[in-house]
């Protein structure tokens, strides 16, 4: 479900392109900004353009980075504690399970991780690492320099030998952007069910995006959330708590603050399915009442007819074998897979050949 949180360019300044700490801690850490590399001009200019285009496509979208404001953030952690939602606890017994053989496999090699968020499962690598004798050094990557920094200070006061050098950037920005690694190899992983938010030609971008950032011999480990029952899916994306409502919702509220928007979420209800056409969870907004919505700072007023959708996520769910030929073609040969009991997620570990 994670996506790429929103960029707020307001807080973007050339004093923040690389922050050093003074501590004796944080001299072991470094954080670059690398989103002032993006041309202000071209960045301003950009600003909710998806937003009008994705409103005035017929039917209607949003993108899911609009999820995470703040309070999207919040809700999101609170999303992987439900019992209904199987990703992050599934994963997490595979990592736990299986962290020593990726370690055993890829031997003293740089961890890059997309998405860092918490890092909270990648402690379970870096544990792994640190068993088998290997020097510790990570690369976390997202958007959010206020997580990113968060986390990144408090593995450091976790492991005494780790290294950070936090990236506040977009996922591609920041693998264009990658210098040699200080160690005899990496590994790239993406961790979670983000894949999924990607349709098939995007995806396929992404990995030559990948394979681009690596030297021939280097490692990218992926999660991938894979085929299940129906009524499982449709359970973890309609929790009894209503908390993924409450999360998909607060996209209005989210377009409001920052585009001076007038959405009203009572007009609005959640609504999740398994397309099984096309083996994806559908996140959508349902109208209940035919208003329209203005949103100012866009200039933009859009018409919205009672039972009308606007869909504001995909979650693609993959089959193994297929998705390894996917990677397999792009140069990203896949060495081992490890699944839980019921192969309702897997890892995958491929090699740049």
């Amino acid at each position: 479900m994670r996506s790429e949180k929103i960029i707020d360019v307001r807080n973007l300044t050339e004093s923040s392109v690389t922050l050093q700490h003074s501590s004796l801690e944080e001299e072991r850490l470094q954080i670059k900004q690398l989103l002032h590399l993006l041309a202000p001009s071209d960045a301003n200019s950009s600003i909710g353009r998806d937003v009008i285009q994705g409103l005035t496509h017929i039917p209607k979208t949003l993108p899911p980075k609009y999820f995470y404001d703040d309070r999207g953030s919040q809700l999101f952690e609170k999303i992987c504690e439900l019992p209904e939602y199987y990703p992050t606890r599934t994963e997490a017994w595979i990592l736990r399970q299986y962290a020593g053989e990726i370690a055993q496999s890829t031997r003293a090699c740089e961890l890059v991780e997309l998405g860092s968020g918490s890092s909270t499962k990648t402690r379970l690598l870096l544990d792994a690492y640190h068993a088998l004798g290997y020097p510790l050094r990570y690369i976390p990557i997202d958007v959010s320099a206020g997580i990113l920094e968060s986390s990144a200070k408090q593995l450091l006061r976790e492991y005494p030998s780790l290294e950070v050098q936090g990236l506040v950037s977009t996922y591609e920005l920041a693998l264009q952007h990658l210098t040699p690694t200080q160690l005899p190899s990496r590994m790239i992983f993406f961790l979670g069910s983000t894949l999924g938010n990607l349709n098939f030609q995007e995806c396929d971008v992404f990995f030559s995006q990948i394979t681009a950032a690596l030297e021939g011999g280097e490692y990218f480990l992926l999660g991938v959330d894979l085929q299940k029952p129906k009524q499982v899916l449709e359970a973890a994306y309609n929790d009894s708590q209503g908390v993924t409502a409450e999360f998909n919702l607060n996209m209005l509220e989210h377009l409001n603050w920052r585009f001076q928007g007038k959405f009203d979420t009572q007009l609005f209800e959640h609504c999740a399915f398994y397309n099984d056409q096309v083996n994806q969870i559908e996140m959508h907004l349902r109208c209940l009442k035919s208003h329209s919505v203005r949103l100012e700072a866009l200039d933009i007023t859009v018409d919205f007819e009672v039972g009308e959708t606007i869909m504001t996520e995909i979650s693609r769910k993959f089959d193994l074998d297929v998705i390894q030929q996917e990677l397999q073609a792009k140069g990203l040969k896949p060495r081992q897979v490890w699944t839980d009991p019921k192969q309702w997620f897997g890892l995958i570990l491929c090699q740049h050949c």
